[in-house]
């Protein structure tokens, strides 16, 4: 089957019967960078004489209007074709609610393909919705593993990829995880990392956030906490942070709080005053601040990718990782949820004996435009 032109505001509007459409799924906050590059290089290509169409579908897994907002303002992302509107609830209710508004929008409008991002709960829910109504799969990040399976989002990535039809993969651990399960090698296409596409396009246009006229280039550290096995804890949440803040050697620690964590902040009384507690920043805000950061403390996987492109120290607060080549080549280390573990590790970063690490093979800002190029050619 092929796919026509991008289409114009007319075209968008109903104006004209166009019979080919791919969906791009965006449901959370990390799906936007994933799927920006992609939409900016279906638009280029349909300007070159490509034809792949689009439809993108927020379905409104995680909706704040104002970081909603200026995450499509900053990447740049058209407003969403169809907002299914599903908001909060527990996994089970959130994914019924998607996979139900999702079925009805296929049933509506059928796509000749649906791609999906990540490994949220959107993007099991769209898949199953679409093979259910015989609608192929694209899987970009197909085939990470953290073998983990106390992690809702190791949960997704299997499923979704046990019935994914293409694999758009970040690196070869993803490809070797994908051939050991049976999947066959035309299937799966190593076309590098679309997160990294987003960041090395905004690096020219990132912007200091209002209260960075505080802090000193290189010297703060930046800290991110929101997974139920760092926060749900309260004396192991507060363990962590003093960990950090108290061998930060009075650099400040920036800390944007996800709205998981802040709720958990609530019944700490006191905190360590080089604590910087800031509200979630927008993409160029937050880039900005770990581009001149010392270092970044973390428990989120997207983060070690990026301070490994940006060269900057990284510590995950994890006891396992489905991007290990963020470890084995760039900057990143898994230091496990012990809060015992930080203090070494922060002599380390303080007395300059980090690791130097290197950029893992394709995450060079072209995996979109691999991915649209392979689209084509499998929808043709």
């Amino acid at each position: 089957m092929a796919f026509m032109e991008a289409p114009s505001e007319d075209q968008r509007d109903g104006k004209l019967d166009m019979s080919s459409l791919i969906d791009i799924i965006a449901g959370a906050r990390p799906n936007f960078m994933k799927v920006a590059p992609i939409i900016h290089a279906m638009r280029s290509r349909s300007e070159d004489g490509g034809r792949l169409r689009w439809r993108l579908v927020h379905t409104g897994q995680h909706y704040d209007a104002r970081m909603s907002d200026a995450f499509f303002e900053q990447l740049r992302i058209p407003a969403p074709d169809v907002h299914l509107g599903v908001g909060s609830g527990t996994h089970a209710q959130q994914t019924a609610a998607i996979m139900t508004a999702y079925e009805g929008l296929l049933m509506q409008e059928r796509a000749d393909a649906c791609l999906v991002v990540g490994d949220v709960n959107s993007t099991m829910a769209c898949a199953i919705a679409a093979q259910k109504l015989h609608v192929p799969v694209a899987h970009v990040e197909g085939g990470l593993r953290s073998h983990d399976w106390s992690m809702p989002e190791e949960i997704n990535r299997r499923v979704t990829d046990s019935i994914t039809n293409w694999f758009f993969t970040t690196s070869r651990h993803a490809n070797d995880n994908l051939w050991r399960e049976g999947v066959e090698q035309e299937r799966i296409f190593l076309v590098g990392n679309t997160m990294i596409d987003t960041l090395l396009a905004n690096l020219p246009h990132l912007r200091p956030p209002p209260f960075a006229e505080a802090l000193e280039r290189g010297k703060y550290l930046v800290l991110t906490l929101h997974r139920p096995a760092n926060v749900d804890d309260e004396g192991r949440l507060r363990a962590q942070l003093e960990a950090v803040a108290d061998h930060a050697q009075g650099l400040d620690v920036v800390f944007p709080v996800h709205p998981r964590t802040h709720s958990r902040l609530q019944g700490i009384r006191e905190l360590p005053e080089n604590l910087l507690l800031v509200e979630p920043q927008p993409y160029l805000e937050f880039i900005w601040l770990v581009k001149h950061a010392l270092g970044v403390v973390t428990d989120s996987g997207g983060i070690t990718e990026e301070t490994t492109v940006l060269g900057v120290p990284c510590m995950t607060l994890r006891d396992n990782t489905e991007r290990p080549e963020t470890v084995e080549t760039g900057t990143n280390e898994l230091l496990g949820t012990d809060p015992t573990a930080i203090p070494p590790a922060m002599e380390r970063l303080l007395a300059g004996r980090w690791k130097k690490g290197a950029i893992p093979d394709k995450w060079d800002g072209k995996a979109a435009r691999r991915i649209v190029g392979i689209l084509e050619d499998l929808l043709a």
